[in-house]
């Protein structure tokens, strides 16, 4: 048995099954945790939701940005935005099934046995994984009430960038979706940047990324995170970053996680084949 967590997929099937291939995955014995992002950008966003919700409980989940994207469309507006490759999903015979298969993933996971956690972008530098767990069950009960459409309406936004235990309301949701699905940067203070993507080394003197962070509480803790494409120079102990740019061309990556170096297996992407 071995278990094996994934970076953003974003639609792109083909690379995962080739990705499975390599590490020979048997549904039966192993398990496989995706970091978020398994659908939108990509070609084929159906087949990929519909193998990985067919997996089970051989499978853990955890919601990404363009996930939370794709679930605002479809229940609010239907209508994607030109960049969107989702549209075969609200068309599917299968969509309301899997619009709420995705609804009821996780934000974070932990597993205690393994000593390990999951996010799709970050934790920030004053909340430690018990807090991180108790957020994402928080947030967790607003997508999986019976009409989440209002949290969708307020769920786009940059503010607020400052965390307060008193924050109430769509405020409250807003940041904790934020940090857990868009955060890569965080100034002195701590406070989340949602506008700057590229490469550490390149940002202001005032960014830091989240994950080397002076004030971090999570220091001594392994930490699993994808969304970051441009990122290559991590140089800090226990934290994985699993997004390798599939969608434009790079590497879909597993880390093997029962084993004491954290093995990665990787496969290349073709370039020229994504619509964007």
């Amino acid at each position: 048995m071995a278990t094996y967590a994934i970076g953003d997929i974003q639609g792109c099937y083909d690379d995962l099954l080739r990705l499975l291939d390599k590490i020979e995955f048997d549904s039966t014995a192993d398990k496989l945790w995706f970091c978020g992002d398994i659908i939108n950008r990509g070609p084929k966003s159906l087949e990929t939701i519909s193998y990985i919700k067919e997996l089970g409980n051989s499978a853990v989940t955890i919601l990404g940005n363009h996930d939370l994207h794709f679930l605002a469309v479809a229940y609010v507006t239907d209508k994607p935005s030109k960049h969107d490759t989702f549209s075969d999903i609200l068309k599917s015979a299968d969509r309301e099934e899997l619009i709420s298969w995705l609804r009821f993933q996780k934000l974070f996971h932990h597993d205690a046995a393994l000593n390990i956690s999951m996010v799709h972008a970050g934790v920030p530098p004053d909340w430690s994984i018990d807090d991180a767990i108790y957020h994402s069950s928080e947030m967790e009960s607003v997508l999986q009430q019976d009409n989440p459409i209002e949290f969708f309406n307020h769920m786009y936004g940059n503010q607020p960038r400052t965390w307060n235990k008193s924050l109430t309301g769509w405020d409250r949701y807003r940041y904790i979706t934020n940090v857990f699905t868009r955060m890569r940067f965080c100034d002195e203070a701590g406070r989340p940047d949602f506008k700057y993507k590229n490469d550490i080394g390149t940002q202001p003197d005032y960014l830091t990324p989240w994950f080397m962070h002076e004030q971090r509480l999570t220091k001594g803790d392994e930490i699993i995170f994808g969304h970051w494409s441009t990122l290559t120079n991590i140089k800090t102990k226990n934290i994985y970053a699993l997004d390798t740019g599939c969608l434009w061309g790079g590497q879909l990556t597993a880390l093997k996680i029962e084993t004491d170096s954290r093995q990665l297996i990787q496969v290349d992407c073709p370039k020229g084949i994504k619509p964007y």
